[in-house]
C-alpha cells in the first residue's frame, strides 16, 4: 500500500477538497497550493517579486533572507491550511502560467456566509510583470467570488504609494472606499487606501473566459 494512501484508497484532495480547487482563464490558472506549489512561490520569491529597496506588503517577508523567507513563505501557506474555519477562511492561490508558479492570488473571508464580502491580494514575480497577467488573475478570483460564492462585495487594499495595484484595482471597477494610517514593516505609520466592488458593478463586465472546477465539495469548507 502506498503510504500516501490509506485503506480505502483517498487521496490527500478527499481529505481536504481545496486541492482540487481551480479557476481557469484564457492565460493562468488559480490553483489552491500544494506542496510541490509552495516551493515554486519560493522559487518566483528567490527571483524578485519587486525592485529592492521597495515592500509593497504590509509585513517584510520578502526582504528576509532567502533561507528566512522560503521558510516565511511556506509556514504562512501551511497555516492558512491548519486555521482554516468555514467562518474564517483564507485561500492561497498559486498562480500557474505554461505549467510554471508565477506567483500567489488570496483571497480571504470572515463570517462570508453572512456577510457575503471577502477580501483579496496578491503578488507576481517580477519575471511576468506588466504582462497583465496581474489582471487576469485578480478577474480569475473576482470570478470565483462573485459567480462560484455569491459574494456581494470584493474588497481590497493597497498603500498609497503603490501606483501599480491601484490601476489594477480601479482597471476592474473598484471604487475608493476610504483610507486610513496602517503600520508599514519599517516602523512607520503609512497611508493605506481602501477599495470595493459591488455585485452589481461587477455584473456589467461579467466575463465568460472563466471556468471553475471542483468547487462544490469545498463549500461546506467556506460555509456555503
Amino acid at each position: 500500500m502506498d503510504l500516501g494512501e490509506s485503506m480505502e484508497g483517498k487521496t490527500i484532495t478527499d481529505v481536504w477538497p481545496l486541492f482540487g480547487l481551480r479557476v481557469t482563464t484564457p492565460r493562468l490558472t488559480l490553483a489552491y497550493p500544494t506542496d510541490e506549489m509552495i516551493v515554486g512561490l519560493v522559487e518566483v520569491a528567490d527571483r524578485g517579486i519587486h525592485p529592492e529597496g521597495e515592500n509593497p506588503f504590509s509585513s517584510n517577508w520578502s526582504a528576509l533572507p532567502e533561507d528566512e523567507r522560503a521558510v516565511s513563505i511556506a509556514q504562512y501557506r501551511w497555516s492558512c491550511r491548519g486555521t482554516h474555519r468555514p467562518d474564517d477562511w483564507h485561500l492561497p492561490f498559486a498562480i500557474v502560467i505554461d505549467g510554471e508558479v508565477a506567483g500567489s492570488q488570496d483571497l480571504f473571508g470572515k463570517n462570508f456566509a453572512a456577510t457575503r464580502i471577502a477580501g483579496s491580494g496578491s503578488f507576481l514575480g517580477e519575471k511576468h510583470q506588466g504582462k497583465g497577467y496581474g489582471t487576469e488573475a485578480r478577474r480569475a478570483v473576482l470570478y470565483l467570488l462573485f459567480e462560484g460564492l455569491g459574494a456581494e462585495i470584493a474588497q481590497t487594499d493597497a498603500w498609497a504609494s503603490n501606483e501599480r495595484s491601484i490601476r489594477v484595482t480601479e482597471r476592474l471597477g473598484y471604487v475608493p472606499n476610504g483610507r486610513s494610517i496602517r503600520l508599514h514593516s519599517d516602523g512607520d505609520g503609512r497611508p493605506e487606501v481602501h477599495y470595493r466592488l459591488d455585485r452589481a458593478v461587477w455584473e456589467k463586465t461579467r466575463p465568460d473566459d472563466i471556468e471553475i472546477d471542483g468547487l462544490e465539495p469545498c463549500l461546506p469548507l467556506l460555509g456555503l
